[in-house]
């Protein structure tokens, strides 16, 4: 059986990118533009703050972190739950040694929860990015304009209600997304967003309800990936920072400004025996010249000021 005359033919063929939504670039082909003050590198701590249900739908999928074993599974549930009692705070108080400003990813279902652990966190003068509802309210081309719109909305008015202060940036539940998410984010006035893992500096992403900066969060070197899918210890996590972290700063002399991009998970490097190895390791890379530790806000503030 022959092929009909239109099996081949693309009306939508050219030469490019396959999408309207960004444009490529050479990376290092860019104005080698500083950050504030003359920094070279950026680092961004992005904490995040989630709310696993102990009965997941999982629907498209189970987001990383879900529960693993038949209802109720309690071991996982008190596990992630631990994050938010305990290593949160760990972590606060290692912020707050180090002066450090860092970025929250929250889901609103923390917000209702932990009211205390927001007014917390704010207080010490971090950002908070909304992360979605919880990590089963996922979003997903499944989803109708009308069903995910509302999903944002409510994260939004949650986290705005619990007093999060202003939001500037999102997060989507395991990075999960539908072809309109972007364009829902941009119409409801959002700045960034962090869910495209394809490159290390920020760039325009036009969304047609207008434009966001894509926000680079990295996948690669976050703790849960590491240490809990790679089974990496935790002196070849702090390797790897640090690795990354030399590379992008030799790479800011020649080409300007870079992100190091450092995801925590509090049920991970919050448990006291890895909790060491991460105060050496932000100890370290606080005393190096030429750093700047940002929120997320901050950074996207800093590009759009200076643009590539």
């Amino acid at each position: 059986m022959s092929l009909p005359d239109d099996y081949l033919r693309y009306p939508r063929r050219r030469h490019g990118m396959d999408q309207d939504w960004y444009r490529w670039r050479p990376h290092f082909e860019q104005p080698a533009h500083p950050w504030p003050n003359g920094a070279r590198l950026a680092v961004w701590i992005c904490t995040s703050l989630e709310f696993f249900p102990l009965n997941p739908l999982g629907k498209p999928f189970k987001a990383p972190g879900s529960m693993v074993t038949a209802y109720p599974d309690l071991r996982h549930y008190t596990t992630r739950d631990y994050g938010n009692r305990v290593g949160a705070y760990r972590l606060l108080r290692l912020f707050g040694e180090l002066g450090l400003r860092t970025s929250f990813a929250v889901n609103s279902a923390v917000a209702e929860r932990y009211p205390q652990l927001i007014a917390d966190l704010r207080g010490d003068g971090h950002e908070v990015v909304a992360h979605g509802v919880d990590m089963d309210r996922l979003h997903h081309g499944g989803l109708d304009a009308t069903a995910e719109g509302l999903l944002v909305d409510e994260c939004l008015a949650v986290l705005r209600q619990a007093g999060a202060g202003p939001v500037h940036g999102w997060l989507s539940p395991a990075r999960c997304e539908s072809p309109r998410t972007a364009a829902l984010l941009a119409a409801r006035g959002l700045e960034y967003f962090c869910d495209f893992v394809n490159d290390e500096l920020p760039y325009e992403f036009d969304t047609g309800a207008g434009t966001l900066l894509a926000m680079p969060h990295s996948h690669e070197l976050s703790d849960r990936q590491v240490l809990v899918e790679y089974r990496h210890s935790e002196a070849e996590y702090a390797e790897q920072v640090r690795d990354q972290f030399r590379r992008l700063l030799a790479e800011s002399g020649p080409y300007g400004r870079r992100i190091l991009s450092l995801p925590l998970t509090p049920y991970v490097v919050g448990l006291p025996y890895r909790f060491g190895m991460l105060r050496e390791l932000l100890s370290d890379l606080r005393r190096e010249p030429g750093v700047w530790f940002a929120t997320g806000a901050e950074l996207a503030q800093a590009w759009r000021a200076v643009p590539p």
